[in-house]
């Protein structure tokens, strides 16, 4: 603590002279190691104890710092830290590894560079991150600036005010883009919703200047405070039209680009909103603003340079492009109560029908003389093939883990969906669910594999007199399953990759099908018109459109299974794959046709439990990626595995049945519609429209009609009253959904495109010169606000004159290299 007193007592004494150097010392007496992650509080707590004992302390500091960085670049600090940036990913990647070679030149007057200097070391993000909330809201409030330093914040001020016309122009650009509007063309009737923010940014920015009288370098407290609410009315109105894009995107598909531009245009209006919380005189919202910004600096700082950081970014720009559109085939890999366990079963069956004579055709392909690349041609198209034949005619593959699954998974743990007790025991039920339905699908496999291989095996033999394959090559495909001798564990990890990859390809391409309109081009297309009828086009278009993804998806998941083998021949590289079902397949021709002098108990059971071993790792690995890729994609940070293992581990021991039979009271949960969304909630149990409990998520079903009572709500409360009508419940009975603060109401926007097309933009917005009067403003919501704004005095700016009076800065201090 002395030493902390020691350092700010030199900051004060060079207050009028900042020198880096001296904040970094006080930066790194405050800094902790990974492994005391408490010290930090204790460290924060020790400086803000010195600052309330010694007020001048603070004044010293704060200005201190304002002097610094004043004489840095700072409206590139506010309008671009920390938002995405529009250049390409191979771009920014080209340039990262360049520096590798051969260093960038800093950018000696960016306040980036600044903090990087103070914040050098890894470490600091994470140690920062440790310090308690209420520590930060103390010591911003008691870095007080005395009257004598106001032309210091002035400057500051000006800064944040330019930055904030700067992301205004910005945001208008993007909502207004062309790949917006195209991809949603409705956004043309609330287009002059980007058009009226850059008005009131404009209007805003030059009053609050007079007001505090900013031009001539001062920072008086005016009698009447300028009003930031209608730029901020403006801003809610903006992300509300983001959010309805967000929820069309199952009915229109977005690109990697219409992504990006989403997100760097959510990024602008909340930095937008910080900046304007910034300069305002609420204490409460002024204070969070400058730790969000501080925290926001640091970490890009530290990542500027990093290509791992680029890469997170842009792989969770694509994870969130292809879990936002998981596959709307339809396939339902969770099921609660007997009748979907047996209609799993069902479906598995066929699949396993359908695999014992995809493992008998490749077996028999063996005995072609193929050169490898002939060789990797016919197996792949007999895995793709036999996949897309077991998808068309309603089987399925165990062990397919699609981005639905581990999507609803990741809405579960998701931080509005409840507290974490609750999260737990409805996560925990999910897996429980998902396992039981994997177990029944791989069961409905493997039941049918290995009795019809078995039957074509000794058809084989009864009819041709020799049997399918020599013993030798019954002999190598029981020991490719032999779990201790062969690769064949590292080999089902392989596979379970290919798993994963195959949900990341569906949702893809369904995502493709209904961005490019595929299937109302192909009832366009000249040929098949002239060949078709037209009710067969129309048919064969909306079939292509809504399976497109699962095709490709099991088509190319066919062309890695069967490319693999032979990828590794060409490079020496011992690498295959083992898929639990032809595992199973070869299991009952090796078992039938291997020589009795070879057959013992041992090789029997090692076999029947590679099988088993191979089904586990082909679940785990595609699994876990599946929900990694789903976690990044909605920025869950979950940390409670080793609570949520517990809770497993204890119901399997209490009730292990769970997991391969379904219970007699089941959690209930509504089917995954076409969309890929769940709802995690009882809806049987909710009668006499009673409302949800707060803590239950809930997500849109394809068969409920949104009727939403009422479409106004204040801008201070936006929730919206809407009753869920379900098609196919008894007559007399409804339920009710209602948000609450600890509940996550995802349910479709309720928008109606006729009526968004029958309200004129212009009558939403209407301007009087500098004095703008919202009269019956409708938001993205259909809500209905009064917004009336006293008429401003006749010596106000006039909109868009946001002419900036900064002096020129001073050339910041060579920072030590």
């Amino acid at each position: 603590m002395s030493e902390i007193k020691h350092i700010l007592q030199q900051i004060t004494a060079l207050s009028d002279v900042p020198d880096p150097a001296v904040l970094k010392r006080l930066v790194a007496e405050l800094r902790v190691s990974d492994k005391e992650p408490a010290l930090a509080n204790e460290n924060m707590q020790a400086l803000i104890d010195i600052l309330r004992q010694h007020p001048e302390h603070g004044d010293g500091l704060s200005s201190f710092v304002l002097k610094l960085i004043i004489q840095y670049r700072q409206i590139a600090l506010y309008t671009d830290t920390g938002i995405m940036s529009d250049q390409g990913f191979f771009n920014s990647l080209r340039r990262l590894i360049g520096h590798r070679f051969l260093p960038l030149l800093p950018q000696e007057d960016s306040v980036v560079e600044l903090i990087g200097y103070l914040f050098d070391k890894h470490s600091d993000e994470r140690w920062l991150a440790n310090i308690e909330k209420n520590k930060w809201d103390e010591l911003v409030e008691l870095l007080k600036v005395q009257e004598k330093h106001l032309d210091l914040v002035a400057t500051a001020k000006n800064s944040i005010l330019n930055a904030i016309i700067i992301l205004s122009y910005r945001i208008s650009g993007i909502g207004l883009h062309p790949d917006l509007m195209e991809s949603y063309p409705q956004i043309l009737n609330y287009s002059a919703s980007f058009v009226a923010q850059n008005q009131e940014a404009v209007l805003f920015v030059n009053q609050y200047r007079q007001a505090h009288e900013l031009d001539t370098l001062t920072d008086i407290t005016p009698e009447h405070a300028v009003d930031p609410a209608p730029l901020l009315v403006m801003i809610e109105q903006c992300e509300d039209i983001v959010a309805t894009v967000r929820k069309r995107i199952y009915k229109t598909g977005i690109s990697i680009r219409l992504t990006n531009m989403m997100l760097r245009l959510d990024q602008s209006l909340q930095r937008m909103r910080i900046l304007t919380e910034l300069v305002t005189d609420g204490n409460k919202n002024r204070d969070r603003a400058v730790i969000e910004l501080i925290q926001t600096l640091i970490t890009t700082a530290n990542r500027r340079y990093s290509i791992g950081y680029l890469i997170d970014n842009n792989t969770k720009l694509l994870s969130r492009k292809v879990t936002e559109n998981a596959s709307r085939v339809g396939e339902h890999y969770i099921s609660t109560d007997k009748a979907g366990y047996q209609k799993m079963f069902k479906k598995a069956s066929i699949g396993g029908f359908v695999i014992a004579f995809m493992a008998t055709i490749k077996i028999l392909a063996y005995q072609l003389a193929l050169a490898p690349m002939g060789r990797a041609f016919i197996n792949s198209m007999i895995y793709g093939l036999g996949f897309v034949f077991i998808h068309v005619i309603r089987g399925t593959v165990a062990t397919k883990q699609p981005a639905m699954t581990a999507a609803a998974i990741a809405s579960t743990i998701s931080d509005g969906s409840g507290k974490k007790s609750h999260q737990l025991t409805k996560l925990s039920e999910l897996v429980v669910d998902i396992l039981r339905t994997q177990f029944i699908a791989i069961m409905g496999n493997v039941m049918l594999a290995i009795p019809v291989a078995l039957i074509i095996s000794f058809a084989w033999l009864q009819y041709t007199g020799v049997p399918m394959i020599d013993s030798e090559k019954a002999g190598h495909l029981l020991h490719e399953l032999d779990p201790f001798r062969s690769l064949a564990l590292p080999h089902a990890a392989i596979a379970g990759v290919y798993l994963f990859l195959s949900g990341l390809i569906a949702g893809y391409y369904d995502n493709l099908a209904v961005y490019n309109n595929v299937g109302a081009r192909i009832q366009r297309h000249r040929l098949l018109k002239y060949i078709l009828p037209k009710s067969w086009l129309q048919r064969l278009g909306g079939f292509v459109e809504a399976n497109l993804g699962a095709i490709m998806g099991n088509f190319l998941f066919g062309v890695f299974l069967g490319s693999t083998a032979t990828i590794g021949f060409i490079f020496g590289l011992p690498i295959d794959i083992r898929h639990i079902a032809f595992a199973s397949a070869n299991l009952a021709h090796g078992l039938f046709n291997i020589s009795a002098d070879d057959i013992s108990w041992s090789v029997i059971l090692v076999s029947i439990l590679g099988v088993a071993l191979i089904g586990i790792v082909n679940l785990m690995v595609s699994f876990s990626l599946a929900l990694f890729v789903a976690l990044r994609s909605k920025e869950v940070k979950f940390l409670e595995w080793s609570r949520l293992s517990k809770q497993i581990f204890s119901h399997i021991l209490s009730h292990p049945s769970d997991f391969f039979w379904p219970r007699d009271k089941p959690m209930k949960y509504a089917r995954i519609d076409s969309q890929g969304h769940m709802i995690f909630d009882d809806t049987s149990a909710q009668k006499g429209g009673k409302p949800l409990p707060s803590n239950y998520v809930v997500r849109r079903l394809s068969d409920v009609r949104i009727l939403p009572n009422s479409k106004q709500a204040s801008t201070q409360n936006a929730s919206t009253n809407t009753n869920i009508y379900y098609d196919n419940q008894p007559k007399g009975e409804h339920h009710q959904s209602q948000a609450s603060p600890k509940g996550v109401v995802d349910l479709d926007d309720g928008l109606i495109d006729n009526e968004l097309n029958s309200v004129p933009y212009t009558d939403d917005i209407q301007y009087d010169q500098a004095t703008k009067i919202l009269n019956n403003l409708t938001n993205a919501h259909g809500q209905a606000t009064d917004n009336e704004q006293p008429h401003a005095s006749n010596d106000v700016k006039p909109a868009g004159d946001a002419k900036t009076p900064l002096p020129k800065p001073k050339k910041p201090p060579n920072l030590p290299s």
